[in-house]
């Protein structure tokens, strides 16, 4: 190039004189430029850099992070650093760095080590609860709701409802429940996120979520139906409780839960509790699990109706009618049965109304007694049923017994009728003295005129 072109191209980047603040800035550049420094260097507030320990002493750590002041580690962004990992720490080493301040007042940039990985582990479970990846770590505690686990320098959190079942131990307080799983390693899944409230949930069930169903399918071929179980409460709806049994959930239907009526399964049992089962349907097609609480207990119901048997008169009053029946009350119990509207008259009936009404008290037989489905079939048309002529006949029978037979009801033994025999008429019965006295009042010998006893016959009546 001629130095006439060279002293061009001068000409041409000679800053005016009337634009003094570039002409400034441009002075900054090269001043940086020189340094081995750009605009790019200066420390931002938030910034996470790389940079290089100069010197570590009790009370700070200088740290190169290209920039025209040193960083600086002290104080309280020094205390807390883990001792452990602050041991590790040698002249040398390159670390990264959170900038706290770019400038304190003394020009040093204030950095922390800790806010660096912090950052970095909320750009980390980002990515994981983004791609489903899990990770491991250890159980560091726990509250009333769960386990804390650490997860780098974050504290993430596993709801009781979202750790393994496998884990869980019996109690009703946290110190039971949870105080014997901390220090142990734990598998989570990333399921919730929020770094401005510092919030980390974790779950170890989702975790382990892909083995679940080999779990279920492993269980349903472990029971049988009659086996009793231990489980926990899982979940509670309207029409049944859940009980979870080495990670899998079976049903207890609402009709299981109780020999009593239940309106919800919260009036039995609660989320948490501790409940024996009995297996009572496995289906291995759907994979469902049926299981029952009240199976585990006497059915009452059997102790009330242990007076009554098929074929018993009653007692009852009428409660209620409907278009298929009427519904009565066995006097003296709370038991109720039902008149099947073909067992109230040998005619054809078209509405319970037309042979009986509610409040009316009739005596009605005991036809049916269904213990399983705690059902009484009652009749009014059978009472006087040729059907059951014998069984009333011993019914009869019995109750004489129990009143004590005949001479309980005044009458002796020496008084019932005695059969003529050969010897005489209940010669055997009496003494020779009695004898005696019935051969000297023996009626006359037939034919005899004024002895005789017999009636007159018919034609002469």
């Amino acid at each position: 190039m001629t130095e006439e072109n060279q002293e061009k191209e001068r000409e041409e980047v000679v800053v005016p004189t009337n634009e003094p603040v570039r002409e400034e800035a441009l002075d900054m550049e090269t001043l940086l430029a020189q340094e081995g420094l750009g605009l790019a260097s200066i420390p931002q507030k938030g910034e996470i850099r790389n940079g290089e320990i100069t010197s570590i002493t009790k009370h700070e750590i200088l740290i190169d992070v290209k920039s025209k002041a040193d960083g600086i580690i002290a104080g309280y962004e020094l205390d807390k650093i883990d001792q452990d990992t602050l041991q590790t720490f040698e002249v040398g080493d390159v670390i990264s760095v959170y900038i706290v301040e770019p400038e304190d007042p003394n020009g040093n940039v204030v950095l922390s080590y800790t806010r660096a990985q912090e950052e970095k582990d909320w750009q980390r479970v980002e990515e994981m609860l983004e791609s489903g990846e899990t990770l491991e770590t250890i159980v560091e505690g726990y509250n009333k709701g769960g386990l804390l686990v650490p997860v780098g320098q974050l504290q993430g959190f596993v709801p009781g409802s979202l750790v393994s079942v496998f884990r869980e131990q019996e109690g009703a307080t946290p110190e039971d429940r949870w105080e014997n799983t901390v220090g142990e390693p734990i598998t989570v899944k990333v399921i919730e996120v929020e770094r401005e409230r510092q919030r980390l949930i974790l779950s170890e069930r989702d975790a382990i979520g892909e083995t679940r169903e080999a779990i279920k399918e492993q269980l349903i071929d472990d029971l049988a139906v009659g086996d009793h179980v231990t489980g926990y409460v899982s979940s509670l709806a309207d029409f049944g409780a859940f009980v979870n049994i080495q990670g899998v959930d079976g049903l207890v239907h609402l009709s299981e839960l109780s020999w009593e009526h239940v309106e919800h399964p919260r009036d039995v049992v609660k989320v948490g509790q501790e409940v024996e089962v009995e297996v009572i349907s496995l289906d291995e097609e759907k994979r469902r699990i049926g299981l029952s609480l009240r199976r585990l207990e006497d059915d009452p119901w059997k102790e009330k109706i242990q007076d009554l048997e098929e074929g018993q008169l009653v007692q009852a009053t009428i409660t209620n009618l409907t278009d298929f029946g009427a519904f009565a009350r066995i006097s003296g119990t709370e038991l109720e049965g039902l008149i099947h509207i073909s067992e109230l008259s040998a005619q054809r009936v078209g509405h319970p109304s037309e042979v009986v009404s509610v409040d009316e008290e009739l005596t009605l037989r005991v036809i049916n007694l269904d213990k399983e489905r705690h059902r009484i079939g009652l009749s009014l048309e059978k009472v006087d049923s040729d059907e059951f002529a014998s069984y009333d006949y011993e019914k009869i029978q019995e109750e004489f017994e129990e009143e004590g037979g005949l001479e309980e009801m005044g009458i002796s033994e020496a008084e019932e009728p005695v059969e003529d025999d050969e010897k005489g008429v209940g010669e055997e019965a009496l003494s020779e003295d009695g004898k005696e006295e019935l051969e000297g009042d023996q009626p006359p010998d037939e034919g005899e005129p004024g002895k005789g006893s017999e009636a007159p016959p018919d034609d002469q009546e």
